[in-house]
């Protein structure tokens, strides 16, 4: 890259990821504002709000999976100005979207009990889940659909405005929490499930105002030529994304649960704990996630212009974004890792168990940014889907996680051996990043000459 075509990308990178960075952190801070108010309650409490939204996170794997499919697909077809097919893909989003978020809602509503109790044996945490997560789930559509709006907003330029939404989601919902959880004057206090009540309100005012500036929009406009559109070719052109980064999402997602189901059973100073760091982790990941959307998204519209060899600069380029995002994510561990220690009432057993999670993260961040920028970046962009998955399948459910449950199990380890044991599966993948990336199976355009 010479001079000028740095410049370039740094200024369409920062123009992309900074926006998304925030607005992954806003978003965050919507889940993390619930567990922040809730911390300040019960331990019980915390705990169980945390494996009830392992079922909320469980269904994010599938809706996921096909808006970044989708995401791939639709910033091509924005790179080469086609937006017909822009908006066709969009509805398809939408339409799994929906369809994934009737099954999630209908199954939490009428399984709580034996979802939660899958995940833990206490039955204080079962009867608190259970009531959150009855509450929760009727938000579960509202937060399947949004995310396609918020993808295409990403992908068309409007980035900016996702921020602005989450930055009102995330005084609603904080506003709507400490009313909600502790009651005022003549509201009640609904502890954990007011937690729910106010999630359910705050995505749906996002979905509304999404959906509001879609019509706006005369690329974006959902009409007759796009909702009742079926094609069998653009099914199949989903379809050769979707399996991949499915793949990828529940072997990762699902370790998240088995994590979970493990720690559940070593009692609820290490559920509590674990969960402390997760908000922490979830604060601190939302960063490198912008940047490996906003590289994924710019290498995506230059494969569509069939600008082959400028994306492969891009890709060269993003090694050293990589490196830089690691050591930030390792700095703000130690920034966020206090905060969230002095915040949240513990007993003395789960503090000590947090202060040893949070020192192990900081590596943990570290492989993640290294790992992520082209797993979920790069890669994809142009249709290299199925390696994250393979990858994840490998360190994760062939290595980590049996050792972890061996650990549990049978050698009955220290917590902290089993935690560390879990978290190892982001550092064994780092070694064979540059491997599967010179072998340049993404460098492709997947669009179609065909608008039809």
């Amino acid at each position: 890259m010479n001079p000028e075509e740095k410049k370039e990308f740094n200024k369409q990178l920062m123009g992309l990821a900074v926006p998304l960075a925030v607005q992954n952190l806003l978003t965050s801070l919507v889940g993390a504002s619930d567990a922040l108010m809730l911390g300040r309650l019960t331990q019980d409490a915390i705990a169980a709000v945390s494996l009830a939204n392992q079922i909320s996170f469980v269904m994010s794997l599938f809706y996921g999976a096909t808006v970044v499919a989708a995401s791939v697909l639709i910033s091509q077809y924005w790179g080469k100005k086609d937006y017909l097919n822009v908006r066709r893909f969009l509805v398809m989003s939408i339409r799994y979207a929906l369809g994934i978020g009737a099954v999630f809602t209908l199954g939490a509503f009428f399984f709580a009990e034996q979802l939660i109790g899958i995940l833990t044996p206490e039955q204080e945490l079962i009867r608190i889940g259970a009531g959150y997560l009855r509450i929760v789930c009727f938000s579960f559509i509202f937060t399947a659909v949004l995310r396609s709006f918020l993808m295409i907003m990403k992908v068309s330029g409007h980035a900016k405005l996702s921020v602005w939404i989450s930055v009102v989601t995330v005084t609603v919902d904080m506003v709507a929490d400490f009313f909600l959880i502790y009651g005022f004057g003549k509201i009640p206090a609904l502890g954990a499930n007011g937690s729910a009540y106010s999630t359910i309100v705050v995505e749906l005012i996002a979905l509304v105002w999404c959906v509001i500036w879609a019509q706006r929009n005369e690329n974006i406009r959902l009409g007759k030529d796009t909702l009742f559109y079926f094609s069998k070719t653009h099914e199949r052109d989903m379809w050769k994304i979707i399996p991949g980064m499915l793949a990828s999402s529940l072997s990762w997602g699902l370790s998240i649960t088995m994590h979970s189901f493990i720690l559940g059973h070593l009692g609820t100073d290490a559920t509590a704990a674990a969960s402390v760091t997760t908000v922490a982790q979830q604060l601190i990941q939302g960063l490198t996630q912008g940047f490996a959307t906003g590289i994924g998204i710019m290498i995506g519209q230059i494969l569509g212009r069939n600008e082959l060899d400028t994306a492969k600069k891009y890709g060269a380029r993003s090694w050293k974004v990589t490196l830089l995002l690691g050591m930030i994510n390792v700095v703000l561990v130690c920034i966020v890792g206090p905060i969230v220690y002095i915040f949240y009432v513990l007993e003395p057993q789960a503090k000590q168990y947090l202060i040893q999670m949070l020192v192990f993260l900081a590596f943990y961040m570290f492989a993640f940014a290294y790992n992520t920028i082209f797993t979920c970046g790069v890669f994809p962009a142009g249709g290299d889907s199925i390696y994250d998955g393979i990858s994840v399948l490998i360190a994760t459910w062939c290595f980590a996680i049996p050792l972890a449950l061996v650990a549990c199990f049978v050698l009955h380890l220290p917590v902290m051996v089993i935690y560390v044991i879990m978290c190892l599966d982001e550092i064994v993948k780092v070694p064979f990043i540059r491997w599967r990336y010179n072998k340049f199976i993404w460098l492709k355009n997947l669009t179609k000459e065909t608008a039809g």
